[in-house]
């Protein structure tokens, strides 16, 4: 099978699988506050990554590319709405544009179709230098991203089976590239440990990228004539790898995704640490089951349902909700408290009064 075959064969995998939605941020809820002193009209959803302002936490995070005259089509669909809405867009993993140039138009149609919005390069911990400054270049991206994705590529066939070296070659690529750099996760998270090992690394930012969304393994376990079901499970839910993430880079930007889908969603990541949400699964089906209006309402709808929920806290900026207290429960606080992570600290914090 082809790469850009198997690009197609992802898409249709990852919609029929679906996201699991077992986020643990289920068991996160907002201490409600009777007296937030708070207006909607002077709320901003605006946020810094990397030097560079974004308008709204949200994005689009990455998807495909690769995959031929279909792949080219949803990447200049998902850049209109990413135009429309004023979000920033990632792209999926240009390696295959690296290896067969032919693929080069299926990434450039999102340049193409969003000449003026932030837009992010996608490639592989496997990546040169070389090839991260190419993929960059292919689309004049604004940042970008490096993924890893071990557990995807060990329950691929033909994925790869050696994952040695990739923070020094993480370390190259920052040095290098004249553009900020994210490194995400896949769906499977970012655990405290693997933080720490970034943490020394010039980096605008981590994606946590946590387990709820799209699983990469049960994708692959679909294509495998000998199934390794393990993955299937395999994973550090998206509240959860947030907490790890903060806890173990203190000093980094934490972006959350993972089957994000809703504005509560957004919110609660915000809440535990994230300045960023990425969405991607979600967006792809409703583009491809209601069009693009129906997403761009979407988008449109969750920026406004944020804003009520964080006048409902008190919280007039996204840096404000990392005060505001919640109660961590159930399988995630059990979790955290077990990795020392002290869940019941947030319960305990004091909100930013809304007019300072």
């Amino acid at each position: 099978m082809s790469r850009a075959e198997r690009k197609i064969d992802h898409i249709h995998y990852a919609l029929s699988t679906g996201q699991s939605r077992r986020t643990g941020l289920e068991h996160i809820q907002f201490v409600h506050q009777s007296l937030p002193g708070s207006s909607v009209t002077n709320i901003s959803l605006s946020t810094e990554i990397g030097g560079l302002q974004w308008s709204s936490p949200i994005f689009v995070n990455a998807m495909t590319g690769g995959g031929g005259e279909a792949t080219a089509r949803i990447n200049t669909q998902l850049a209109e709405v990413a135009a429309a809405c004023e979000i920033p867009m990632a792209v999926g993993s240009q390696m295959s544009a690296l290896r067969h140039p032919e693929e080069r138009a299926t990434f450039e149609a999102a340049r193409k179709a969003n000449p003026d919005g932030i837009m992010m390069a996608n490639i592989g911990s496997e990546a040169t230098v070389k090839e991260a400054q190419a993929v960059c270049e292919m689309i004049d991206a604004d940042f970008l991203q490096i993924h890893l994705n071990v557990v995807q590529e060990l329950a691929m066939p033909e994925g790869d089976r050696d994952f040695r070296g990739a923070v020094d070659r993480i370390a190259a690529i920052c040095e290098k590239v004249d553009i900020p750099v994210v490194v995400k996760e896949t769906g499977f998270g970012i655990s405290s440990e693997t933080a720490q090992l970034l943490s020394s690394l010039p980096l605008a930012a981590i994606d946590t990228a946590g387990f709820g969304g799209t699983n990469f393994a049960a994708v692959e376990n679909e294509r495998a004539t000998r199934p390794l079901a393990f993955f299937n499970n395999w994973g550090i839910p998206t509240a959860v790898s947030i907490v790890e993430t903060a806890s173990g880079a203190p000093e980094h930007t934490v972006i959350a995704s993972g089957g994000l889908q809703y504005a509560d969603d957004v919110v609660k990541s915000l809440a535990l640490g994230a300045s960023a949400a990425g969405l991607s699964g979600f967006l792809l089906n409703v583009l491809l089951t209601d069009g693009q209006e129906a997403l761009v309402e979407h988008i449109e709808q969750m920026k406004a349902d944020m804003k009520m929920m964080m006048c409902a806290l008190g919280a007039r900026s996204i840096s404000h909700l990392h005060s505001v207290p919640l109660i961590v429960s159930g399988e995630t606080g059990q979790w955290l408290q077990a990795r020392g992570l002290k869940p019941e600290r947030f319960a305990r914090r004091t909100p930013v009064p809304f007019d300072s």
